[in-house]
């Protein structure tokens, strides 16, 4: 694929008005993509669950991130793991707002995102000093969660997804893939612009509802969905089709042990276009994207 030339994408589109911090996602721009640093603050999440509970194990992680680069904090409370349980909107905002309030009263330029579905959560979250709403279920389960950020001047991430809030993972069979997640981050999109909310992200959602194939499909279509005049967020860490692939004897690779699977899946997202990416490994994947994007200016 050719370059990408930063003008052929809106700034009223691609530049995020992040509460008052501009953040240029234009394919092609500069900066390059940018990576977003995952924070778990859940017991039970399945890579990193329980070693970020407490708020200063939490705020020692975010400086790690920080220094390695990290554009982006997201915080979440809940996990997505196969067959964890949903969690009350009150047990997610006791989970996620005090590190939320730590981490805009320590590092008062970092930008925070908040990984929750819940209006409620989301609102604690904003008024804690988040920046972002990344909602995995794409407004399906709380379109009123797009009428917080609305409100609160925050951009949204619309992740496609099919199932509920606990099997959110179980693979669906599609006849389009591409389609059928393109399809789909419309309506979101719909349901956030009659909201007014002027700046929202996209998320194919690599390995929620779909198998290897569906995912390897999509990462080679990324740039299908800058169609919808969006930027677009992958988030392609450590997951599970990455383990199969790098599999043997029928055996997964584990988890801990998925970098360099998990960067080359990033590569073909991010030549297509994604300029965000979340991920576990900060300092990794932000040394990776700055070579990427070296050689992709350089053709």
């Amino acid at each position: 694929m050719p370059p990408f030339d930063p003008s052929d994408f809106p700034a009223d589109r691609f530049v995020l008005d992040c509460r008052g911090h501009a953040l240029d996602c234009r394919p092609g721009a500069p900066a390059g993509a940018h990576v977003m640093g995952i924070l778990n603050t859940t017991p039970d999440s399945f890579s990193d669950g329980g070693q970020y509970v407490a708020v200063e194990d939490a705020l020692s992680r975010t400086a790690e991130m920080l220094s390695e680069g990290a554009a982006i904090i997201d915080v979440g409370g809940e996990s997505t793991r196969p067959g964890a349980d949903p969690v009350g909107p009150e047990e997610e905002r006791n989970r996620v707002v005090p590190v939320i309030d730590a981490i805009s009263g320590r590092f008062p330029d970092a930008l925070i995102s908040i990984d929750t579905y819940k209006p409620t959560v989301a609102r604690a979250a904003l008024e804690a000093g988040a920046h972002i709403v990344n909602d995995v279920t794409g407004l399906r389960e709380h379109p009123e969660t797009a009428d917080i950020a609305a409100e609160m001047g925050a951009p949204l991430v619309i992740m496609h997804s099919v199932n509920e809030p606990g099997a959110l993972t179980e693979a669906q069979a599609y006849d389009d893939v591409t389609g059928d997640v393109e399809s789909s981050l419309e309506t979101s999109l719909e349901i956030a612009a009659q909201a007014g909310v002027p700046h929202v992200v996209t998320d194919p959602g690599f390995g929620f509802g779909k198998d290897a194939s569906d995912n390897l499909r999509l990462l080679n279509t990324v740039d299908h969905l800058l169609q919808l005049d969006r930027p677009v967020l992958v988030g392609v860490s450590r997951k599970s089709t990455i383990g199969t692939l790098l599999g043997r004897n029928g055996e997964p690779r584990p988890v801990d042990d998925r970098l360099h699977g998990s960067l080359g899946a990033t590569a073909p997202a991010v030549m297509r276009g994604a300029t965000l990416v979340r991920t576990h490994d900060v300092g990794p994947t932000v040394d990776f994207l700055s070579v990427l994007g070296a050689t992709m200016q350089e053709r």
